[in-house]
């Protein structure tokens, strides 16, 4: 997908999920701490968003970054080709995620694959998502530090953390090659 039309994509599902909440530019605005002039930005697709600004649009809207690309396909497939899975990269910090999961099959857990380039630094403030959401981050290759609280944790490739996602937490790569990991998440409760 070419960027144009990923970022018309985001701004048209960030609308949507918006209207169906029955929510107005202001009330994701005052939900979010994203300003309305912003969020109007990315909804007509002049802005692209950052992977926090994302986050903070999701948890106001009551939804995860994983749940945000899925797409709402009624025959769904439980076979997810690589080349089909959709990729989206920070605009910020240049890190790429791979939605993994085939979309729309009935599962609580949607796996995620990321690039986190080095010096990449993405903060996730605490924020309100459904009850009993949690995630696994699995490093494959690389480094990666993972802040939780006022706990840094060193992850390396075959390590696994697990979290609440309504936790604050910051993904840091300050390592001179990329980190490579998987972010499994589970809604069941």
């Amino acid at each position: 997908m070419e960027l144009n039309e990923l970022e018309t994509a985001i701004g048209d599902r960030i609308r949507l999920l918006r209207q169906q909440r029955a929510m107005t530019l202001d009330d994701l605005a005052a939900r979010s701490g994203v300003s309305r002039a912003m969020i109007s930005k990315v909804e007509r697709g002049e802005a692209s968003p950052t992977a926090q600004l994302l986050a903070r649009l999701c948890a106001a809207l009551g939804t995860t970054l994983s749940r945000f690309f899925a797409t709402e396909e009624e025959a769904a497939s439980p076979l997810s080709r690589r080349g089909d899975q959709r990729l989206w990269r920070d605009p910020e910090t240049g890190y790429i995620r791979r939605s993994v999961s085939p979309d729309g099959v009935p599962s609580p857990v949607d796996i995620v694959e990321v690039e986190f380039p080095p010096g990449a630094r993405v903060v996730f403030a605490p924020h309100q998502i459904e009850t009993g959401t949690t995630q696994h981050v699995w490093v494959f290759s690389g480094r990666l530090n993972m802040t939780l609280a006022d706990e840094t944790h060193v992850l390396e490739a075959g390590d696994c953390l697990f979290m609440a996602l309504g936790d604050g937490h910051i993904f840091h790569n300050p390592y001179e090659e990329p980190a490579r990991y998987a972010v499994v998440l589970n809604r069941s409760r």
